[in-house]
C-alpha cells in the first residue's frame, strides 16, 4: 500500500514538547517520548509533554491518555494500569495475552488463534484496541517491539475514545524521536527453537530534527505440535521543531504477521479434555492467518503561549488479513472421535482518522482550571468473505491421532458473510477539569457521536442495511485530596456499541432497527502515592442494557430487554518500593452475569472467561549494581468457558521467575523462566471445544547491547 499523510495528526499522546527543543536525560541510552513523571513537581503545566528517557521504573507518575490532558495518575477518577517498556522487557511480554495477565479486571480470549481479544470487567471485545489514542479496531496480534508504554483503561471510555469500550481499552503508546545518539539490538532465543531479534536506532538529524527506527523479527514454533509464526515489522519515525513552540511528527508502520491458526483442545464433558496439551486437532498446514498492516501517523503540535495548546493528529491504516482454520467442534468419549469444522475469513479494512483538540490551562474566575475542545472525523471501508470448509471423506478423526489429511473444499454456504462495510463517524467532545481548592477537583466531560453505518450485503439479491445512531456519551469524577499523596475519588461514565457489533458485523434487517447497547459505570475508589510506590483500590458496577433478546410473546421479534451486570473490587500495586525494588501486583474479586435474559443467555448465567478471584505479582530486586532477580506469581479461580455454563475452566496458579546481569561491554543479558513449577493449566479458550492449553515450563534467554 501507498501510504499518503493527510492532514494534520498528533501521534497520540506521548509526541508533544515543553519547549521549542527537544529534553532528554543523557544518562539513558535508550529513550521514548512521553509525560515527564515529575511534571506535576517540576512546575510543568498539566497538559504540558516532554520528551523523556525511558522510564527506569514501573508505571508513570502521569498520562495524558484517561483524561487527554496531562493528568497526574493519582487525581485521574478511574482505574486503569499502565506498564512500560521497561516491565515489558522485565518479563519478556511478547504479546497482549502475556500482558493482561498483570492487569486487575483483566483475561484474555483464545481469539481463535487469528486476533488479540480481550476482557475488561465482564465485556469481551476484539475491538477496543487504540495506538496513541487512534482506534486500531482490526483483528490482528500486536506486538511491543516499538511500544514505549501500554496502558488498560478500565470502565466505559467513550467520553475520550468514541464508540465502544463498554468495559475499557487497550492503547499502545509508541516511541517517538529525542534528541539522542543511541541505539539498542537485542537477540533472544526459547527452549522450543524460537528467535526474537529487535532493534532500536535513535538519531539527531540537525539541531531541531531527530529521527528514530524500531525494528523486529520473529520466528518459531510452540510447545504445541506443528504450530509455527513467523512476523516482522518496521516502524520509522521522524521528528521536527518546525518554529518556537511547534513540533511536527511523522511515522509509518509495516508489520507482518504469518501463524498457524491454533484452536486448542475441545472439551470432555464439563471440562476440557486432558493429556493432549501438545496435540494440534485438525490440519496444522491448512490452518493460518496472515496479516499485514500498514500505518501512517502525521502530528503538529503548537504551543500558543498563555496555557493554549493546539493539537492536531490523523492516522491512515490499511489491513488485509486472512485466516483458514480446520479445529475440533466436540469430543465424543464413547466413541473415541473428535468432529472437526473448518471455514475462511477474509477482513481487509481501510481506516482514516483525524482528530483535533485546543486544551487550555490557566485560572479563571480564580480557579485553577483546564479545559479541553476537540473533534474527530473518521472514516472505516471493510471487505469481508467467509467460506465454509466441506470434508470430502467425513469430519471425524480419533483422539489418538486427530491430524485430518482429508480433503477440505471451502465454498459459500448461505449465511457466510458476503458483505462491504463503509462507517462514517463526527464527533465533539468538551471538558473541563476544575480545581476549587487544593483538596478538590472535578473533572466533567461530553461526547456526542455521529456515527453511520452502510452494509451492502452482496448475498443473493444484494440488499443494503444502514444504521445511523446520534450518541451522548457523559462523564463526571470527583476527586477529594485529603492530603498531598492521597487522592479519593468517585466516578460515573457511560458508552455506547451499535448492534452492529465490534466488527460491523452483526447489522441485519432486524438489528438495524435496534439502538445501541448500552453501558453505565459507577466506580468509587482511593490511591496513594508513597514514595514511588502506588498503592490503588477501586470497586465498580457495570451495568450493559439494551442487548438483544427473543419477545416471549413473539419469539419471531427481537427485543432489547437483555442485561448483564459486572462489579467487582480491583486492587493494584506499582512502581518502586525503594530503588533497587520494582512491583506490579493486582488483585480482583468480580462477578458478571446475566440479570435480564438476553438472545444468547438465560439470567442467572455467568459472563464466560471471568474468575471470581484473579492475582497476579512481579517483583524485580536489584541485588547489587550488575545483578537483579525477578519473581511473578499468576493465580486464578475457575471460569466458564462460555455463556453456556457448560464447560468449566479449572482455576491455577503459575509461578514465572528471572535473572538479570549486566556483562563488561555494555551487554545485558538476562533469563526468563515461564511456569518454573510446570503447572499443566488452562488459561483461556474461545467457546466450549476450543480451549487453550497452559505451556509447560519455558526458559528465553536475552543479550542486549547498548551503543
Amino acid at each position: 500500500m501507498s501510504v499518503i499523510f493527510c492532514g494534520f495528526g498528533l501521534i497520540g499522546p506521548a509526541v508533544a514538547f515543553a519547549t521549542a527543543g527537544f529534553t532528554a536525560n543523557p544518562a539513558h541510552a535508550a529513550t521514548s517520548v512521553g509525560i515527564a513523571d515529575n511534571a506535576a513537581d517540576a512546575g510543568v503545566p498539566p497538559d504540558a509533554i516532554v520528551v523523556t528517557a525511558r522510564p527506569s521504573r514501573y508505571g508513570v507518575q502521569s498520562t495524558i491518555s484517561a483524561t487527554r490532558t496531562g493528568t497526574a495518575v493519582k487525581d485521574v477518577p478511574q482505574a486503569l494500569t499502565i506498564i512500560t517498556a521497561a516491565q515489558i522487557d522485565d518479563q519478556q511480554l511478547r504479546s497482549v495475552a502475556d500482558l493482561l495477565n498483570f492487569v486487575p479486571g483483566a483475561s484474555y480470549g483464545s481469539g481463535e488463534g487469528n486476533r488479540d481479544q480481550l476482557v475488561l470487567r465482564g465485556n469481551n471485545s476484539t475491538a477496543d484496541f487504540f495506538v496513541d489514542g487512534v482506534r486500531d479496531d482490526v483483528q490482528y496480534f500486536r506486538d511491543f517491539y516499538n511500544v514505549a508504554q501500554v496502558e488498560v483503561l478500565k470502565g466505559p471510555n467513550a467520553m475520550i475514545f468514541g464508540r465502544g469500550g463498554g468495559g475499557g481499552v487497550l492503547n499502545r503508546v509508541l516511541k517517538r524521536p529525542a534528541l539522542s545518539r543511541a541505539f539498542n539490538v537485542s537477540a533472544s532465543a526459547d527452549g522450543f527453537g524460537g528467535f526474537r531479534l529487535t532493534t532500536d536506532l535513535d538519531r539527531s538529524l540537525a539541531t531541531n530534527a531527530a529521527g528514530r527506527v524500531n525494528a523486529l523479527y520473529e520466528s518459531g514454533l510452540s510447545f504445541r505440535n506443528r504450530v509455527s509464526s513467523r512476523r516482522w515489522g518496521v516502524n520509522p519515525t521522524f521528528a521536527l521543531i518546525a518554529g518556537p513552540g511547534t513540533r511536527i511528527d511523522g511515522s509509518y508502520e509495516h508489520f507482518h504477521d504469518r501463524r498457524t491458526a491454533d484452536r486448542g483442545v475441545p472439551a470432555n464433558g464439563g471440562e476440557p479434555l486432558r493429556g493432549h496439551d501438545r496435540t494440534f486437532f485438525g490440519d496444522p498446514d491448512d490452518s493460518v492467518a496472515r496479516v499485514d498492516v500498514d500505518l501512517g501517523s502525521l502530528a503538529i503540535e503548537h504551543d500558543a503561549g498563555r496555557g493554549l495548546t493546539l493539537r492536531s493528529r490523523t492516522l491512515i491504516g490499511d489491513y488485509s488479513k486472512f485466516y483458514q482454520n480446520i479445529y475440533p467442534t466436540a469430543y465424543y468419549p464413547a466413541t473415541g472421535v473428535v468432529s472437526l469444522g473448518a471455514y475462511n475469513n477474509r477482513n481487509d479494512r481501510q481506516n482514516l482518522f483525524s482528530q483535533n483538540e485546543m486544551v487550555w490551562h490557566g485560572t479563571l474566575f480564580g480557579l485553577d482550571q483546564t479545559a479541553l475542545l476537540g473533534f474527530e472525523i473518521g472514516r472505516q471501508s471493510s471487505r469481508n468473505l467467509r467460506n465454509t470448509g466441506t470434508f470430502t471423506s467425513g469430519n471425524t478423526v480419533p483422539v489418538a491421532n486427530p491430524f485430518a489429511d482429508s480433503k477440505v473444499t471451502f465454498a459459500p454456504a448461505a449465511s457466510d458473510a458476503n458483505n462491504r462495510v463503509r462507517a462514517t463517524v463526527a464527533a465533539a467532545y468538551a471538558q473541563q477539569q476544575m480545581r476549587p481548592t487544593r483538596w478538590l477537583e472535578i473533572v466533567a466531560g461530553i461526547r456526542f457521536d455521529s456515527f453511520d453505518l452502510t452494509v451492502d450485503d452482496l448475498r443473493g439479491g444484494g440488499s443494503t442495511f444502514k444504521r445511523s445512531d446520534r450518541l451522548w456519551s457523559p462523564r463526571l469524577g470527583v476527586v477529594l485530596k485529603p492530603t498531598r499523596n492521597i487522592s479519593i475519588y468517585g466516578s460515573t461514565s457511560r458508552s455506547y456499541l451499535p448492534q452492529s457489533g465490534d466488527q460491523f458485523s452483526a447489522l441485519t434487517s432486524i438489528t438495524q432497527a435496534l439502538k445501541p447497547e448500552r453501558f453505565d459505570n459507577l466506580e468509587i475508589g482511593t490511591k496513594w502515592d508513597v514514595g514511588g510506590l502506588l498503592a490503588t483500590a477501586a470497586l465498580y458496577r457495570l451495568n450493559r442494557s439494551n442487548t438483544r433478546a427473543l419477545d416471549p410473546s413473539d419469539p419471531s421479534r427481537t427485543v432489547l430487554t437483555g442485561r448483564q451486570r459486572s462489579s467487582g473490587l480491583e486492587l493494584g500495586l506499582e512502581r518502586s518500593v525503594t530503588s533497587r525494588w520494582l512491583v506490579s501486583a493486582g488483585y480482583t474479586l468480580q462477578k458478571a452475569e446475566i440479570t435480564e435474559t438476553t438472545a444468547a443467555a438465560p439470567r442467572g448465567r455467568e459472563v464466560p472467561l471471568v474468575p471470581r478471584h484473579s492475582l497476579s505479582l512481579w517483583s524485580r530486586y536489584d541485588l547489587s549494581k550488575r545483578i537483579g532477580i525477578g519473581l511473578g506469581v499468576i493465580a486464578r479461580s475457575s471460569s466458564y468457558a462460555s455463556i453456556s455454563n457448560a464447560v468449566v475452566l479449572p482455576g491455577y496458579e503459575r509461578v514465572d521467575g528471572a535473572v538479570y546481569h549486566d556483562l563488561p561491554g555494555g551487554f545485558q543479558a538476562q533469563i526468563n523462566a515461564e511456569n518454573l513449577l510446570g503447572k499443566h493449566y488452562f488459561p483461556t479458550t474461545n467457546g466450549d471445544n476450543n480451549i487453550a492449553p497452559g505451556a509447560p515450563r519455558a526458559i528465553k534467554a536475552t543479550l542486549r547491547r547498548s551503543f
